[in-house]
């Protein structure tokens, strides 16, 4: 019995949303729901469900460009690729075969697939990237991000290194600080729309995109916030990607308290509240230099930062294929 492809119909959203559920590999950014935050039209998304029989053994979200010929997976997310349970390598290599022989039929140029590091599976597997490369999936960018692993306890200190404890301590015996949870988006967004304009970028998200994340997937957003007397100075959006990863969406300060260092005490509290709550990692984000004309070039004062912190570079590669 082969596995067989079909594009997704908005009948099948159930079946879809509870497959990512259940899953192995799967994060808030393969739910239908954060896809939704999208105004429609924006995307022409191409979504697809791999089944064997009447099981649905896997889905992967994505969208066509370029007149329908190539096709992304994701569009409107940080990963994407094919989401399945914890399923033997037969059966991975089976769906990989299927999706070429679709993206065959279907006419499609190149196919490019940006799955979720290995941190995000539930049990470490790379079945599916060893079926991928097998069949020819070459790669066209790998990225480093950041990531803690959190398997010291609940002691942020067990984490940071010697320096950073000692910097800590002096910033939580001088409590000049407050840091809490907060609903407050737009006072955040005025912080991250600061802070990236310094580095000459901007956002990812509008604040209207929050807004409507709050909305649809309230359960995987986590906002803190730091507070220098009345003055919010700094903020953290944590997004809570599935059971093992926690990821700092946006880690933002306002540089002019950079002095009071308000990120060591955003780091502090999420390790710490991570820790408590049962995941395995906070992934800290790619570290790449966003100036620099070639995407894979490392931003080693911001690696050395994050390094402070305990994380290790996490590989975030993102697999093509180009049909002849």
């Amino acid at each position: 019995m082969c596995v067989r492809v079909e594009p997704y119909r908005p009948e099948l959203r159930h079946e879809w949303e509870a497959l990512v559920a259940r899953s192995n590999n799967g994060t808030m950014f393969h739910r239908l729901q954060f896809l939704d935050y999208h105004p429609p039209g924006k995307f022409h998304f191409h979504h697809l469900l791999f089944w064997k029989g009447d099981r649905l053994v896997g889905v992967m979200p994505g969208g066509l460009l370029e007149d329908g010929r190539v096709l992304w997976s994701p569009v409107g997310a940080s990963y994407g690729g094919i989401v399945t349970e914890d399923i033997p390598f037969a059966l991975a290599l089976e769906i990989v075969d299927a999706l070429l022989e679709y993206g065959r039929r279907f006419g499609l140029r190149e196919l490019y697939l940006i799955p979720a590091p290995f941190i995000y599976s539930r049990n470490y597997s790379q079945n599916l990237e060893y079926a991928l490369l097998y069949r020819r999936f070459g790669f066209e960018y790998h990225y480093i991000s950041h990531a803690i692993h959190l398997k010291h306890g609940t002691d942020p200190f067990s984490y940071f290194g010697a320096n950073t404890r000692r910097k800590l301590r002096k910033l939580l015996r001088a409590q000049l600080l407050q840091i809490r949870e907060s609903q407050d988006y737009d006072t955040f967004y005025e912080i991250l729309v600061r802070n990236k304009a310094r580095h000459g970028a901007t956002p990812t998200h509008s604040l209207q995109d929050l807004h409507r994340l709050r909305e649809l997937v309230p359960e995987h957003l986590r906002l803190l916030m730091v507070y220098y007397g009345e003055t919010a100075i700094a903020g953290s959006l944590l997004f809570l990607c599935n059971p093992k990863v926690v990821l700092c969406f946006y880690n933002m300060m306002l540089y002019e308290y950079s002095h009071l260092r308000p990120v060591y005490l955003l780091m502090y509290e999420i390790v710490r509240w991570a820790a408590e709550h049962g995941y395995e990692w906070v992934d800290i984000g790619v570290s790449q230099d966003t100036r620099s004309p070639d995407p894979m070039t490392p931003s080693l004062s911001l690696i050395h930062f994050k390094e402070r912190f305990g994380s290790r570079g996490i590989l975030r590669s993102t697999f093509y294929y180009r049909f002849a």
